[in-house]
C-alpha cells in the first residue's frame, strides 16, 4: 500500500510578486539569489529586520511572468505591508493572490516520483495548472505545489494520496529531520537564521550582494557567534508544551519550541555546550534527548563554548 499522503495547509498562503523590476525588487530584500528562481526552480529564502533577525520564511517560484511566494498565512498581509514599503519608484505590484492560488504538501517515498520530479532541490515542473517543486529545503521532505485553490484537492486525490487532513503526519516527519516551521518554531524579529537551519536548508546564498540584515547574518557566521541550535528531540514523559525551558541540572539550556505527533519527538533550541556525552536534559517531567539530523553542520565543540 503505497505511503503518500497530502495536505493543504491552512497555515500557509500566496501573494504574487509582478512587474518588470520584481528580481532585482527581491534581490536586495531577502537572503537567496533571486537570479536562481525560474519556471523550473524553486527556491527557499527568508525575509529579515534590519538587525538580521527573522521576519518571514518564502518559498518562491516563477509562473507566467510573476513570482508566485509561499509564505506564512497568518502573516500574508503583513508581509506585503512591509514589501510594498520597499518598492518606492520599482515597477513591482505586490498582492495578496490566496483567493485564487493555494499551498499543497505531497509527501511520502514516492512523492518525487508520483508527479515526474527527481531529488533536486528546488526542481520544479507545471503540474496542475501551477507548479510542482521539489522541496528546496530538503528533498526527503518531498514535494511543494502551488495550485488553483478550487482544483488543488481533485489534482491529488486523482494521484491516488491520502489526505493529511490535520497535518500530523507530515509535522511529524519535519519534525523528526529537525526542520522548522516558520509559525511553529521561530520568534518574528528575535529568531536568529544561523540557530535555525536556514544555511544548511538552501535558504541563504552567501555570494550574493547586500540585502536586509546582511551584514549581520553574515558576521554571525564568520566570527563563530551561534551558541544555540534548533535540534530535534525524543521526549521520555508527559509532553512538555511550547515554551517549556530545558534544563541541565539546576541550568536552563534551551527551550522546546513544538511537540509533534503523540509528543514523544519535538523540536528545541539547546545550547551547543549542553551538548555532552550522557548529558540528562529535562523540561517539565520529562527527559528530553537532543539528536544532531545528518543534513546540520555544528561547530567544532570548542567554537561553541560561550
Amino acid at each position: 500500500m503505497s505511503d503518500l499522503r497530502f495536505h493543504l495547509p491552512s497555515d500557509r498562503a500566496v501573494i504574487a510578486v509582478s512587474g518588470e523590476d520584481r528580481q532585482a525588487f527581491l534581490q536586495g530584500l531577502v537572503t537567496n539569489d533571486m537570479a536562481k528562481v525560474s519556471g523550473d526552480q524553486a527556491v527557499y529564502a527568508a525575509l529579515l529586520t534590519a538587525q538580521g533577525r527573522f521576519l518571514f520564511d518564502l518559498f518562491v517560484i516563477e509562473h507566467e511572468g510573476r513570482y508566485l511566494v509561499d509564505c506564512q498565512g497568518s502573516r500574508r498581509a503583513d508581509l506585503v505591508r512591509r514589501l510594498s514599503m520597499y518598492k518606492l519608484r520599482s515597477k513591482v505590484t505586490i498582492a495578496d493572490a490566496d483567493h485564487e492560488w493555494c499551498v499543497a504538501l505531497l509527501f511520502g517515498a514516492d512523492a518525487l516520483k508520483s508527479v515526474g520530479l527527481d531529488a533536486h532541490a528546488g526542481k520544479a515542473i507545471p503540474y496542475g495548472g501551477g507548479i510542482a517543486s521539489v522541496d528546496p529545503r530538503l528533498p526527503v521532505l518531498g514535494v511543494r505545489l502551488v495550485l488553483p485553490r478550487n482544483e488543488a484537492h481533485a489534482h491529488l486525490v486523482a494521484l491516488g494520496a491520502q489526505e493529511d487532513l490535520d497535518g500530523s503526519a507530515y509535522h511529524q516527519q519535519r519534525v523528526a529531520l529537525g526542520v522548522p516551521d516558520a509559525g511553529r518554531d521561530l520568534v518574528p524579529e528575535k529568531s536568529i537564521l544561523l540557530e535555525n537551519g536556514f544555511d544548511e536548508l538552501n535558504a541563504i546564498d552567501w555570494q550574493k550582494g547586500c540585502y536586509m540584515g546582511q551584514e549581520l547574518t553574515a558576521r554571525t557566521r564568520y566570527r563563530g557567534l551561534v551558541r544555540k541550535r534548533l535540534l530535534p528531540v525524543v521526549v521520555d514523559g508527559p509532553a512538555p508544551a511550547p515554551g517549556t525551558p530545558l534544563l541541565l541540572g539546576d541550568q536552563e539550556a534551551g527551550e522546546i519550541r513544538s511537540v509533534a505527533g503523540d509528543g514523544r519527538a519535538g523540536l528545541a533550541m539547546v545550547r551547543l555546550e549542553a551538548l555532552k556525552p550522557g548529558a540528562a536534559l529535562r523540561a517539565g517531567d520529562a527527559k528530553v534527548s537532543p539528536t544532531v539530523p545528518d543534513w546540520m553542520r555544528l561547530p567544532e565543540p570548542d567554537e561553541a563554548k560561550a
